[in-house]
């Protein structure tokens, strides 16, 4: 009985294990806006997508925000802006802002936003702060009241697409007490079993599995992501990057858990031989 019953607590706290690491991943590194801002921070520093934002940035103070007798003088400004525009000085804060503007769009209850900042209804990146610098630095040169827009909403994906990260989003907090359980059931293993050694070298075993089972259903959800289409050059690049950076991020964990795994695999055959000498 206690060999079944430290079985069954073993399969359990695999179950609970599998789904509370990548929910425990999701959330800190998605769901939480700390973690958002400072999981995709860097991927403002990418050259060609620091390229791409300076133009969507620049392109979208167009010809109905700036006096067509002015255009001439303005031009020239706007086209140094996009040049220099990573170089700001303020280029890191505005960054990072539009980075939590971004995700409070995509996560955040729609009550809670600021005024005047509308709901998106799918999976948008919001570049007001970028151009807003723009802005200041075409006004400081040319004493021209330009105004930015309030928000320059770009879709990244599609409504359905924000569905399911809004549900995802739900859940992903539950891997903390999906954690919890697993190291209960493990605990409840160890002292049940007649065994222990067994009991490592399973969990161990479990591990290696899983990391195996974390690393394929995590390539093949940054490939089904990675083929939906945006429409949109800035968005694309920005999903190609998150892709890459989550699936190095994930990687992480997974290696983690594989060695984890060998190590509690390791110490279960140590304990098997040294129980063995000890009983001849």
């Amino acid at each position: 009985m206690r060999t079944f019953v430290s079985a069954v607590a073993v399969l359990i706290g695999l179950v609970l294990a599998a789904v509370a690491v990548p929910a425990m991943w999701v959330d800190r590194n998605i769901v939480q806006e700390d973690g958002f801002v400072a999981f995709t921070a860097p991927l403002g520093k990418d050259p060609v997508f620091q390229q791409r934002l300076a133009s969507a940035a620049v392109g979208s103070l167009g010809a109905e925000r700036i006096p067509e007798a002015l255009s001439g003088l303005v031009t020239p400004i706007l086209e140094s802006a996009a040049q220099s525009l990573t170089s700001m000085p303020g280029y890191p804060d505005a960054w990072t802002e539009t980075l939590r503007r971004s995700h409070r769009l995509n996560f955040a209850d729609p009550t809670t936003l600021p005024a005047g900042a509308g709901a998106a209804t799918s999976l948008t990146l919001d570049l007001a702060p970028l151009v807003g610098l723009v802005a200041k630095q075409v006004a400081d040169a040319t004493t021209l009241p330009l105004e930015a827009p309030e928000q320059l909403l770009i879709t990244i994906g599609q409504p359905e697409h924000r569905q399911i990260l809004e549900r995802i989003s739900a859940y992903a907090p539950m891997g903390y007490a999906a954690a919890v359980g697993a190291l209960i059931a493990f605990a409840l293993a160890f002292v049940a079993a007649r065994r222990r050694w067994t009991v490592l070298a399973g969990i161990g075993i479990g591990a290696l599995v899983l990391a195996g089972a974390w690393t394929l259903a995590a390539g093949a959800v940054g490939g089904a992501v990675a083929r939906t289409s945006s429409g949109n050059e800035v968005a694309e690049i920005f999903k190609s990057e998150f892709v890459s950076a989550a699936s190095s991020s994930f990687a992480q964990w997974t290696t983690v858990a594989a060695v984890a795994g060998g190590v509690l695999l390791a110490a279960g055959l140590v304990l098997r031989f040294a129980v063995g000498r000890r009983r001849a």
